[in-house]
This record gives C-alpha cells, structure tokens and sequence, in this order.
C-alpha cells in the first residue's frame, strides 16, 4: 500500500483501492470515497481558479456537513492551508482568526454568514465567500460570494486550462488550529502534513482502526481531537460518521442506528453520556476519552454499561496533537494513568534545567517526535517559550531538537507510566477546552459593570474544571444575573461561568500588586465538592 505524506493523499489513495467503500456520512447524506475525493479535488480546482497562492489560509465556519470535510482537505490539496473555526465562537471572535492569519477565503452558510455582520469589515484581507447552499445577495460592502454549487462548477474549467496544485512536502503548513492563549486572544497552533499523517497512522496503530470501522464524530472538527477521528478513518478507509448532536441522548441512539465501532468524547460528555439509557450495542469496539481526566464513576458506569467495548484514556495537547495513551489491559491496575507515549512519540519527564526526573518525581511533560508542530502562527515570543531545544548530550548532532515543552506537571512510576498532577499556568480546562482567563476578563470589563474582574478554574467532578468569575462592581445594580446575560452575549456556551462572586472590595493581591489568583482558587476549591459527576 503506498504511503501518505500528505494530508489529502490518504483520500485519494482509497479512492483509488476502494472507490465504492463508505467514506462519510451526515445525517440523510452520504459520500463514498470516490465521490469524496471528487468533491475535495472539484473544490481544490475552485481555489486555484481563484487565484489561492501556496500556503494561503482558507477558513472553514461551519457545523459539521460534507462540505466542511471537502473544503478542508481540498485547501490542503490545492496547496493551501485551511483553518477550521469553531461552530460556537462569536462573531468577535471569529473575526479575530480570519485577521489573524490573513484568511483571503472563507468558507460557510448564509446563516452563519448573516450572523458575522459587520465583522467582516473589519477583516481587510476577506476577499471572498463560499457559500454552502444556494448564492446569496451580497451587500455592496461584502466580499465576494460565491455559491458552493458555482465554485464547484467552475473546476471543470480549471481542471482542463493546466492550473496544477501547488508543490507541497510534508514539512510544509496543512492547517491552523485555533486555542486560547494565555494572552487573552485564541492563538493559531500551526500543523504540518507530517504532523497530520503521522498523528493519523499512530493513532489507527494502537486502536486498531481498519477499513471495517465507523468512527462517530461528534467532537468539534476545530479540536484537534475531532480532527483526528477524521484523519484516522481516512488513513485506514475507514467510514466517519458526522453528528451535531443536540442531546447527549441522541448518541447512544446513533451509535446503534449507524453500526458505530469508534467513539470519542471529552470527560463531561462522557459524564452525560453515562447517565443515558444505552441501547443494545454491539458493535462498539472501543471509546476514548481525552481533554481531561474522566471521573472514575463516570468510568466505572461506562464499564458496566459497555463490557465488550475497550476504553483508551488519553492524553494530548494541540502542539502535539496527541501524546499518551493508556491500554486497556490496564485500567484495573492504573485508573488514574494517562498511560505512555503513543507509537513514534516520546515523552518525557524533565526538571526546570532540561535533566530527566526520578520516578515519582515531578516534573514538566515534554513531547519530543513527528506529532511536533511548526509553533504559533505570528507569535515568535509564544513559540519559543513553548517550542524549546531538548539538552543533547554526547550525541555529536550540530543542530539541536524542538520539542514541545507542554507546561503540564506530571509524574512517571518505574514501568513509565504517567501520571497528570496540574497546569503550570493559569490556563482553565474545562469540557476539553483550553480557555484563556484573560479573555473571559476582557468581556467582564468591556462591559463597564466592573471594576475588576478574575476568571479562575476551580476543580469540577464532571468538567474537569469550572469558570468563576469574582468581581468588584462597578455600580449599585451590578449583580451575577447582570454579568452572566453580559457573558452569554459574547461569550461561546463552553466558555460561560458555573458561579459570579459580586463584591464591594477590591480583588486581593500578591506582593508584586497583582490579582493574587492562588488565594482566591484556595478560597472557591471546594464550590463543587458535593456536585455528583454523574
């Protein structure tokens, strides 16, 4: 079987072996993989007909569908980059990923473009919209729109006229994806084709995936976790199964609609998810479980419920794509694992002067390997605080390593089985989601209600952890109900506080005159203490 190196090859190497073979699915609708790989090679062709240049950013703001996943792997085919943005960000927000990394192209749906308004103009470099479904009338001071159906149409045209798609390699940029940073504004984590096809091929080699599965993708295709259930299928010919759920429950149902064999969820869906009445399931080979640490109650149902399906614990940050896993032999022995590194990863445990640990020792969790990515998209200072040299001693190389260094606190035991302890930074996890204070801040005192604000993450049986906000008001008819409606206006559902402390004194401080946040995450650890996990 020849080999992937690019992102998009892997698509066109099914269509070649198995043309008719299962390759999407989404809701009523379906692709094969020769119809897959028309569609993404039509819309490659509709880009170079547009004049995309090599490593140009495509965005992509769509719920799941068929056409997200062409446009995606088509960008990357016609030598592009794409950029897949969160179905649930704001418009504030989203205009800050098309500035960022100069998006000239987007892809989406009349809706969702009527629903970006006047944020468009403030995105200079937009010169045109793909539109799914049928064209629109743009206004005067819009972009270019196109209707998905006339793109398309146009390939045909630019297939015969001897526009070929850009010379790629595999070190070359295949896409962006968006994470909070610890600076207030979500930062683009720029992947590599190789950092792509070697996350696919590593992880399809230790769940076994293969041509029979399908693969129920249910997690957002911006995450790098939803990317990957994408990746997989397409590495082995697999069928992914596209889900926007709009209850928990609808997944027990789809898994035993469409024959599901592969699952993954973030722990608070995992949480939701075990309090569902399961049907009978009997092709659900295996589940996974990262973004967090699942409750072992959450674990122990799912166990009982499903005691034919393997469960594989992981662990994976977006500058590595994925990192660890647990096997589920072990899982009696070692529930609060998250395991060893994955095929073609190292990981390893390191003090703050580079030296390995002790067992039992902590320190920070560095990924070294292929699942490397290139860094922060226009972000030196980020990049090479996160993407450091690993000390190479003796080996005689001229050059040194980058490796990820992942600010996460970690132990090994003897056998080289990793335990998580916390975060070095003030990055909040919640649901899978790295959220960033300082964002959460700027809308708390945008809104002119406060004073000031902090956003902290306190431990949470079933998210990992929760938002509370505390906050010092800024007037007499401030209260929690004010803040959290000022919150749901600009914030995405994910990103919204589980409690507001409104006061009349300031926030304490550290002896640097800063927000002393360690003392007010000691005062709130214990909120959610008696919420049940399931």
């Amino acid at each position: 079987m020849p080999m992937s190196h690019l992102v998009h090859e892997s698509i066109v190497r099914q269509a070649m072996q198995a043309p008719q073979s299962p390759a999407l699915t989404c809701g009523n609708d379906s692709w094969n993989y020769a119809e897959l790989c028309s569609a993404m090679e039509s819309f490659a062709q509709g880009l170079l007909k547009l004049g995309l240049q090599p490593g140009e950013r495509v965005a992509i703001y769509l719920e799941k569908r068929l056409e997200n996943v062409a446009a995606m792997f088509g960008a990357a085919a016609a030598g592009g980059v794409f950029v897949p943005v969160n179905p649930l960000l704001r418009q504030h927000q989203v205009a800050h990923i098309l500035r960022d990394c100069d998006v000239r192209i987007l892809v989406t749906s009349a809706e969702r473009l009527a629903m970006l308004g006047g944020a468009i103009a403030d995105c200079p470099a937009l010169k045109t919209i793909i539109v799914t479904g049928p064209a629109i009338a743009a206004a005067s001071t819009m972009p270019t729109v196109i209707a998905w159906a006339n793109l398309l149409a146009s390939a045909g045209a630019a297939a015969t006229s001897g526009i070929r798609p850009h010379r790629r390699i595999d070190g070359d940029m295949a896409a962006i994806l968006y994470t909070s940073g610890s600076t207030g504004r979500p930062k683009g984590v720029v992947l590599s084709h190789r950092n792509l096809v070697a996350g696919a091929a590593s992880v399809a080699s230790y769940l076994g995936n293969n041509a029979d599965d399908r693969i129920l993708s249910v997690l957002p295709l911006s995450f790098d976790y939803g990317l990957n259930q994408l990746t997989t299928a397409f590495e082995v010919g697999a069928c992914a199964v596209l889900m926007n759920y709009l209850l928990p429950r609808d997944i027990p149902a789809a898994v035993a609609v469409h024959g599901i064999t592969g699952l993954a969820a973030v722990p608070a869906l995992w949480t939701q998810l075990a309090r569902q009445a399961w049907p009978q399931v009997d092709t659900l080979r295996y589940i996974t479980n990262s973004g967090g640490v699942m409750p072992q109650e959450t674990l122990a149902s799912l166990r009982r419920m499903l005691p034919a399906t393997k469960v594989f614990l992981m662990y994976g940050l977006t500058e590595a794509f994925r990192s660890t896993y647990l096997p589920p032999e072990e899982l009696d022995r070692r529930p609060d694992s998250i395991g060893r590194a994955i095929p073609n990863a190292e990981v390893l445990v390191l003090r703050p002067d580079g030296s390995p640990c002790a067992a039992g020792e902590p320190g920070e969790l560095v990924h070294r390997g292929a699942l490397v990515s290139l860094g922060y998209w226009n972000d030196a200072a980020q990049t090479a605080q996160r993407f450091r040299p690993l000390p190479r001693s003796g080996t005689g190389l001229p050059l040194p390593e980058i490796a990820v260094w992942s600010g996460d606190t970690v132990k090994m035991d003897e056998e080289g089985f990793l335990y998580f302890i916390g975060r070095a930074d003030d990055m909040i996890k919640v649901s899978g989601y790295r959220i960033s204070p300082a964002e959460i801040e700027e809308v708390i005192l945008a809104s002119g209600l406060t004073a000031e604000a902090a956003a902290l993450g306190v431990p949470h049986p079933a998210l990992g952890q929760a938002i509370v906000i505390v906050a010092k008001r800024a007037g007499k008819d401030v209260t929690p109900a004010t803040l959290l409606q000022e919150c749901r206006r600009c914030l995405p559902a994910y990103m919204l506080p589980s409690h507001i402390a409104v006061n009349e004194e300031d926030l304490p401080r550290n002896p640097n005159g800063k927000i002393d946040r360690k003392a007010l995450q000691a005062e709130f650890a214990g909120l959610f203490e008696n919420e049940s996990p399931s």
